[in-house]
């Protein structure tokens, strides 16, 4: 079974999501968070799979409550809901530690998905809506595009094929994009991506993302 935290300042949308969870095998409701500190001393006390986090709310925003769940070091995973696609607060929540956003007028059945990919350690934002997101406010929040060429020690533990699948990975290539660029099976690249995940010490796809950005491996596209 699955628990699930809600937080989120409208009523009305942790009824519709609470009724949504309450009438799907595996998955419970275990909570409900009005605004950010609620939902920070919620996650602590109750410990729930999944925080469903809005990135707007009074007080303690979802960014700021998603830093502290995710630095509290525990097993919740984070999943950011936001209204635009485009929106820099989503950025910064992935940035924060969470594990993927989603638009709140996402079918009921692409949130369920997206709960329980997040609930086992995967990443909801697809590869390549995670590049073409991530290079639209890459100029404001992740490493400019004049950055030197990399040197950063995380990526000493990397082998030179790690590193090449790390490369990909920022680059939004799917796991069969993978394979076929690097001319090897769709298997040997899970194993290299987890490889990877494990080695930099990243919670998910996103967070590789991210750091192949950081690190310089991977720069912005001219705008």
């Amino acid at each position: 079974m699955t628990t699930v935290l809600i937080a989120d300042d409208q009523p009305l949308q942790r009824m519709g999501v609470r009724m949504l969870l309450q009438g799907t095998p595996g998955l419970e409701p275990v909570g409900e968070a009005e605004h950010g500190a609620e939902a920070v001393r919620m996650a602590a006390e109750l410990r729930p799979d999944v925080v469903l986090m809005d990135v707007r709310m009074p007080g303690v925003d979802g960014i700021e409550a998603t830093r502290r769940i995710v630095a509290s070091g525990g097993r919740t995973r984070v999943l950011i809901v936001t209204t635009f696609d485009l929106d820099e607060y989503a950025y910064e929540g992935l940035r924060a530690g969470a594990s993927g956003f989603l638009l709140k007028d996402a079918r009921p059945e692409e949130l369920v998905a997206g709960i329980h990919a997040v609930a086992t350690g995967d990443a909801v934002v697809a590869p390549r809506l995670t590049r073409r997101l991530l290079d639209a406010y890459a100029h404001q929040v992740l490493a400019p595009a004049h950055a030197p060429e990399p040197r950063d020690p995380r990526l000493r533990a990397l082998s030179d094929r790690e590193q090449e699948v790390l490369v990909a990975i920022g680059n939004g290539w799917t796991n069969t994009e993978i394979a076929e660029r690097l001319v090897l099976s769709e298997s040997t690249v899970k194993k290299h991506v987890g490889r990877v995940l494990a080695k930099l010490g990243a919670r998910d796809r996103i967070q590789a993302v991210i750091m192949a950005y950081d690190v310089g491996l991977v720069r912005a596209k001219p705008r």
